[in-house]
């Protein structure tokens, strides 16, 4: 991996990730392809004026993204990595979760554990509650392609669509988690990081690591109910990994 020092280099390290995932049908691409047009919607906006303070979220974009692929490349070579990327990265083996899933946790592990990092790291020395608004506008942007994406997904599978339109539980497994993100403890996570002694971050980072990576119990549930509406979702997934990368590329 390059040095990453713009958001053009963060783009173009996961346009590499989604092209390599692609050609060898590896699930971990789908979470690359969506946080791929979450940062183009991210340069979007700093562009157009959406955040409140265009530099200072161009800095954080390149700090938050590159604590993902730190962690996703440090997988590649079986190297330490937090609990709560290893149990994402460790959801690509599995056949049976459907793209939603693996898109959540690795929504979980980056907004949830990434994103308070990132935003304490940049605000050392500032006051981190100026950062407020633009931190929430970030997990909108995701939360709202994470909608986008389902309602693209449904309309491609059938099955998805069916059961989505009979099964309101279902419907809030999936896009509930994602949509409260922003009102979770992530604010409040990276509040008590910034307001702390860097002695003390290693200890922190570590107890909120064990505490998102236990939220992947809620995306993989497995429930009787649940489980099985996921597996009929799952077999009637249309087309290989890398087409369906690709897809959520497009």
């Amino acid at each position: 991996m390059k040095a990453i020092t713009t958001i053009d280099d963060v783009i173009y390290e996961l346009t590499e990730i989604v092209k390599s995932t692609q050609a060898s049908d590896n699930p971990l691409g789908y979470f690359a392809a969506l946080y791929r047009r979450v940062t183009i919607k991210v340069k979007e906006g700093i562009a157009t004026n959406f955040f409140e303070d265009g530099p200072r979220m161009a800095q954080l974009d390149i700090v938050f993204a590159k604590r993902y692929l730190d962690a996703y490349y440090a997988f590649e070579k079986s190297e330490p990595l937090t609990d709560s990327w290893q149990r994402a990265f460790d959801l690509s083996t599995n056949y049976w979760p459907i793209v939603l899933q693996h898109l959540l946790i690795g929504i979980n592990a980056h907004i949830n554990l990434d994103l308070g990092i990132a935003a304490a790291e940049i605000s050392k020395g500032k006051s981190i509650h100026s950062l407020e608004n633009d931190f929430n506008k970030i997990n909108q942007i995701l939360s709202d392609l994470v909608v986008d994406v389902e309602s693209e997904l449904a309309t491609i599978w059938p099955t998805l669509k069916r059961i989505l339109k009979k099964t309101r539980n279902v419907d809030d497994f999936l896009v509930d988690f994602s949509m409260e993100l922003a009102r979770d403890g992530a604010w409040r996570f990276a509040i008590d990081l910034a307001a702390s002694p860097s002695v003390d971050w290693e200890k922190m980072i570590l107890h909120r690591d064990e505490r998102v990576a236990a939220n992947v119990s809620i995306i993989t549930y497995e429930g009787i109910l649940v489980s099985t509406l996921m597996k009929v979702v799952r077999l009637g997934e249309r087309g290989t990994i890398g087409e369906k990368i690709g897809h959520l590329s497009s």
